[in-house]
């Protein structure tokens, strides 16, 4: 079996170490030059960060259905690229998965792609309609072993349905993810609801929509002994109610994406689509209110919300376009921009937020482990010195709707280990 020894690194930012994997596993840890290299290939990871393979709750692979925007080998070969070695893949394909044959088929094409694991999200309605549960415990018992479900891109609006869902994943320890938007309160939405959108004449789309939902699901938690995760959190309020929540004892999570660390809404100025997103870019207040979440540890986790689109579902006019950004391949700079460089997080928190917290929440085996001898050795190395302009042309994402194109962002991924194989090196696909 083949070694690997990196050498030097500074494990979660902390003093330089020598780390040697030994096929999947990590061998041996120990201070930077004491280990034998002798048959291994080395790696100078001087200057550089080692931190636990990143792990994301919120990934949209598009297939089956929508090849045309992604698949999941291009998916996960830009989830390699931006340091990851787990993503969660939505539910919102072409058919739904809302069966064990759909999630399945995801999960195979991961076990195919070799370059990051693919754990299967499943719907929590039939046709993310609403209506009526999907096959929850069939998904559940399945090869993909679902654990979170979600009809992200819709909400499970009706109170009955929520309360049901989150009293069926009880049985094996599932978890439902919430898309937080009142239907009624979103007709037509554009933009963020605020001074932008009067200006602009869009019709706003206000954060009452996601609260007034966040607020109903943390009480349904509540009242059943459940857990409920809260997908891409935008708001100051609903910042409020999750930390309420927690100070109660409740089985509440909730996420951010880096668009919503980053991104305000005055960047709708320009008409641009690739703005255009769900939840909407907030105001810098609200910007500030996530970071600080996250910084606290009120927001659990950092999520992509990897969202591709082909080019003419984004390249037209504002009101037609396509919501989503994709994110795979920058979250990582994103943090490191937002909160590493701001002094809000360490590294040791960026591996919490954005490896530990999201395997534990998906009950996730095998990710989100420490570096430390015995575990598997998923693992992410990062220059966090290296500043570049990101240019989408390079990225191994079938779609190029970010939103970050010309932006100086801090950091890189040199290299990413699935068990112990090297699905990155030198900041390129293995």
């Amino acid at each position: 079996m083949s070694k690997t020894l990196i050498r030097g690194a500074k494990v979660l930012g902390g003093e330089p170490q020598d780390v040697l994997i030994d096929g999947t596993v990590v061998a041996a840890v120990a201070d930077a030059g004491e280990l034998d290299a002798a048959g291994a290939t080395v790696v100078d990871a001087a200057g550089q960060v080692l931190l636990p393979g990143l792990v994301d709750l919120h990934t949209h692979l598009r297939e089956p259905g929508r090849e045309d925007s992604e698949t999941v080998l291009t998916g996960t070969r830009a989830a390699a690229l931006g340091g990851y070695t787990a993503v969660h893949a939505m539910a919102n394909t072409f058919p739904v998965a809302d069966t064990a044959g759909v999630v399945e088929q995801v999960w195979r094409l991961g076990q195919e792609s070799g370059y990051c694991d693919v754990q299967p999200v499943g719907a929590v309605t039939v046709g993310l309609e609403g209506r009526q549960l999907a096959e929850l415990g069939a998904m559940a018992d399945s090869a993909a072993g679902v654990r979170v479900f979600s009809d992200d891109g819709k909400c499970v609006d009706d109170a009955v349905i929520m309360r049901r869902a989150l009293e069926y994943v009880k049985a094996f320890d599932g978890v439902v993810a919430q898309h937080a938007q009142e239907p009624r309160l979103t007709e037509g939405a554009q933009m963020n609801e605020g001074t932008v959108s009067g200006e602009l004449g869009l019709r706003g789309w206000p954060a009452v929509a996601e609260e007034s939902i966040i607020a109903r699901d943390v009480l349904l938690a509540a009242h059943v002994g459940s857990r409920v995760h809260i997908c891409h959190l935008s708001t100051a309020g609903s910042v409020e109610i999750v930390r309420w929540a927690k100070s109660k004892g409740w089985q509440v999570t909730a996420e951010v994406t880096p668009h919503h660390l980053l991104l305000t809404d005055e960047l709708v100025r320009s008409y641009n689509p690739v703005y255009k997103v769900n939840p909407p870019l907030r105001t810098e207040t609200d910007v500030m209110a996530l970071r600080e979440a996250l910084a606290d540890g009120t927001i659990d986790c950092v999520a992509t919300d990897h969202a591709p689109h082909p080019h003419e579902d984004k390249d037209c006019e504002w009101s037609a376009a396509a919501m989503g950004m994709i994110g795979l391949e920058t979250a990582l700079s994103v943090v490191q921009h937002t909160m590493v460089d701001t002094g809000l997080l360490d590294w040791a928190g960026v591996a919490d937020r954005m490896s530990w917290r999201p395997a534990a929440i998906g009950r996730l085996s095998g990710h989100g482990r420490p570096v430390s001898v015995g575990e598997p050795a998923n693992l992410t190395l990062v220059d966090p010195a290296y500043r570049g302009v990101v240019d989408p042309a390079g990225f191994a994402s079938r779609s190029r709707n970010t939103p970050y194109q010309g932006l100086q962002l801090p950091g890189r991924v040199t290299a990413t280990f699935l068990r112990g194989k090297a699905t990155v090196m030198d900041g390129k696909l293995a």
